[in-house]
């Protein structure tokens, strides 16, 4: 049932597959792709680390080391910064150019990438284990589209007159925050470039950008072609490393006016303590979840399963909004589970590239032995495994997809976010019982409600604490639509418009305008 499917000889066209991705012509990958970038990139430059330390980064499809990155650290970290404020300085060329033309240059940048599509697809594959699909069709377009959407708001970071008491004259500036650090994670590693260094560069801030260390291939060629689309030395940096070391020194610099982290609840809580005790840095957090999917009585049983099954195992189940707990009606509860288990069984796991592939690797051997543990606690507690719970072979770092039923809310698998594919399905009677149920965790993510009542789906969406609510969709992020937690999931927003509030300080500017006698 989970054996890998084998490397094919790769094709021209694809059709939709199951997960819906690929809808038109997907070209041939490079599967064994060049790596031209491990060292840092500093004042756009390439150099080596001050340690001259390295580390490996692996493909989690065999466990092969692709290739050797230099391991930056806090003197690396320390050049990057400084390099970055001076690109920042009043005066520099950065700060007298025009707005429109940044816009310029992240639309150039969004060309570039467009031209290398391929290969950075390919090489976020070999990278993250993401099936080529989902790298092409989904991480490359999401950058791109999220540079353009934030090249467009470059002239447009308006302040406004205030007609405030007396005989003054009253408006507002809104002004780049400066250096911003950037702390990319590995499960969408270019998408979320993107997200990150669109609104700050559009608004005319520079960054020092912290790769993942288990994915830190992609941003470092996209630094490249930031030089490359015209960008002035200093204003992209990058730093691959380690968290406590690369990471925790961009949080602890007192150069760093901003520090946006996406990541785990636990670093996210560490990142803000230390940011308040070096210079009260701005912080922005885009954190863990446990986020309910909801199915009420009245749904499309084929649809609400397909779409269940997609919000959960997507990406390998690697996604912070995953819609993990599955809470169904209970006069629909064992159809749902019966034909989600199903589905599980056939889902497609296997070479990354292969056009067939539903699901490739997990990023790491640390990963996935995490979420078998938590496997093996669900089954522990008595939660009823009804599909996979198994790691598939020894080379690579496959799970089989995995589906649990008569899972309680005070399992561990319940509570805990596994980050994996790993679907949860809980059974509810009562509305007002379900709302305080999904809404009995620290997160508060994001949730996926299906149903034809829109009456129910608009009480539930008052009720649920989430900073998104999906409705007969999940996953859906675009550039345009903002994107954060509640409670232990963060704070701030990433997309649309909102997202430039965290790059922009207001400077209010009073002139007294004496009133001219007669």
């Amino acid at each position: 049932m989970y054996k890998l499917i084998s490397r094919l000889g790769v094709r021209n066209s694809l059709r939709v597959n199951k997960a819906g991705i690929a809808s038109a012509s997907l070209p041939a990958p490079v599967t064994e792709p060049e790596i031209r970038h491990t060292k840092i990139f500093i004042n756009n430059e390439w150099r080596n680390s001050a340690s001259s330390k390295t580390f490996k980064t692996i493909n989690p499809a065999t466990g092969a080391v692709i290739a050797e990155v230099e391991e930056g650290g806090k003197a690396d970290v320390d050049l990057a910064v400084q390099a970055a404020h001076e690109a920042f300085k009043f005066g520099s060329p950065w700060r007298r150019m025009d707005a429109s033309d940044r816009g310029v240059l992240l639309n150039r940048l969004a060309d570039l990438i467009e031209r290398d599509s391929v290969y950075l697809a390919s090489l976020l594959t070999i990278d993250n284990g993401k099936t080529f699909s989902q790298s092409y069709a989904v991480e490359v377009p999401g950058c791109v589209k999220t540079l353009r959407y934030y090249a467009g708001f470059a002239d447009k970071n308006h302040g406004k007159t205030i007609p405030a008491d007396g005989d003054i004259f009253c408006y507002t500036r809104h002004e780049p925050v400066g250096v911003c650090g950037q702390i990319i994670p590995w499960n969408f590693p270019l998408m979320l470039l993107g997200w990150k260094i669109g609104p700050a560069l559009a608004l005319g801030n520079v960054v020092v950008i912290k790769p993942a260390e288990q994915t830190p291939l992609t941003t470092l060629y996209v630094a490249e072609l930031c030089k490359e689309a015209g960008f002035p030395p200093g204003v992209v940096n990058v730093v691959p490393g380690f968290g406590p070391s690369a990471g925790g020194a961009i949080v602890d610099n007192p150069l760093v006016d901003k520090v946006s982290f996406t990541g785990s609840t636990e670093v996210g809580l560490h990142i803000l303590r230390n940011s308040s005790s070096s210079n009260l840095k701005r912080v922005t957090l885009e954190l863990g979840g446990k986020s309910p999917n909801i199915i009420l009585k009245d749904v499309d049983m084929k649809f609400a399963v397909e779409s269940s099954h997609q919000g959960l195992f997507f990406n390998q189940g690697q996604v912070c909004c995953a819609g993990s707990r599955s809470f169904v009606d209970a006069s629909i509860y064992d159809e749902f589970v019966e034909k989600s288990a199903a589905r599980a069984d056939r889902r497609i796991v296997g070479n990354p590239f292969d056009p067939r592939t539903e699901q490739g690797p997990q990023i790491d051997e640390s990963q996935l032995n995490k979420i078998l543990e938590l496997v093996e606690s669900g089954k522990k507690e008595g939660a009823k495994l009804v599909a996979g719970g198994s790691r598939i072979g020894s080379s690579g770092y496959y799970m089989q997809p995995t589906v649990f039923a008569d899972v309680k809310d005070e399992m561990r698998i319940a509570k805990e976010e596994i980050f994996g594919p790993v679907q949860q399905i809980l059974k509810f009677k009562d509305m007002d019982e379900l709302i305080e149920r999904a809404n009995a965790t620290p997160y508060g993510l994001a949730a996926s409600i299906f149903t034809k009542d829109i009456e129910s789906a608009l009480y539930l969406i008052q009720g649920i604490r989430a900073g998104t609510v999906w409705v007969n969709c999940s996953n859906v992020l675009k550039s345009q639509t903002p994107f954060g937690g509640y409670k232990m999931s963060g704070f701030g927003r990433e997309c649309g418009e909102y997202a430039l509030q965290s790059y922009t300080e207001v400077k209010t500017v009073t002139i007294r305008s004496p009133m001219k006698s007669s």
